[in-house]
């Protein structure tokens, strides 16, 4: 198995110095840098530790996603925040669960003995909805339907369609946003009925840098998408 950890930044200088060298080589076989035109050196800091960095063109995480996905060469891909919400000592714990024959794994801030100090009312609430609905409408056993920090193969973005911009389009023009692909891949993983497991992991506070949430333009347009499942892509 090996595993690409695949890191989107954008102006994160500060988690990056902080984050990613507690990142142990041994533990991926790949450390992929994508950013998003960062201002304050964080590709500068990142070639300088050796990873290989992608810059992305458009605009918003799944573009991300995408502009990385022909750079990844693990088998396995791993999607970290470097802003202090991912911690890195459950990097080999998430592995490990993956190769008990797990489909996805997802490290969870609200598992049993987790616990997020990032969240507010607003957000907390949120993971809590979006969670609940993919649970019930889609068949997901989740406690954490959101979150970045996961793993899983690489095959699963072709067979899922989660490369297609038609499984958002609809949802980005009709809420003038950009989505990720983090929802999406938790509910058509559900409906599959593919094998996933979350492992407890507390979410800290971000290490500098500034959230880059749009709350009412993603809750809407994650909640459409959510719901609109129901009706498309078997």
């Amino acid at each position: 198995m090996n595993v690409t950890l695949l890191v989107p930044t954008l102006n994160e200088i500060d988690g990056m110095k902080t984050i990613m060298p507690k990142i142990k080589p041994e533990w991926c076989d790949q450390i992929l840098i994508v950013d998003g035109q960062s201002t304050d050196g964080t590709v500068e800091y990142a070639r300088e530790q050796g990873y290989d960095v992608v810059i992305q063109k458009k605009k918003g995480m799944r573009h991300a996603y995408m502009e990385a996905l022909p750079h990844v060469k693990g088998d396995v891909i791993l999607t970290f925040s470097p802003d202090g919400n991912s911690i890195p000592e459950l990097i080999p714990d998430c592995i490990n669960k993956l190769k008990e024959g797990y489909d996805m794994v997802i490290v969870s801030r609200y598992a049993k003995g987790a616990k997020s100090y990032d969240d507010d009312a607003v957000t907390s609430f949120g993971n809590w909805l979006f969670t609940t609905t993919i649970n019930l409408l889609h068949g997901g056993h989740y406690t954490d339907a959101m979150v970045i920090y996961r793993a899983y193969p690489k095959s699963l973005v072709c067979e899922l369609d989660l490369d297609k911009d038609s499984s958002y389009e609809f949802e980005e023009k009709l809420f003038g946003t950009n989505i990720s692909w983090e929802p999406l891949l938790s509910v058509r993983c559900a409906k599959r009925k593919l094998k996933c497991a979350d492992i407890p992991g507390d979410e800290p506070a971000r290490e500098g840098g500034e959230r880059k949430l749009q709350v009412m333009r993603w809750g809407a347009a994650y909640m459409w998408q959510v719901i609109r499942e129901v009706f498309v892509w078997q």
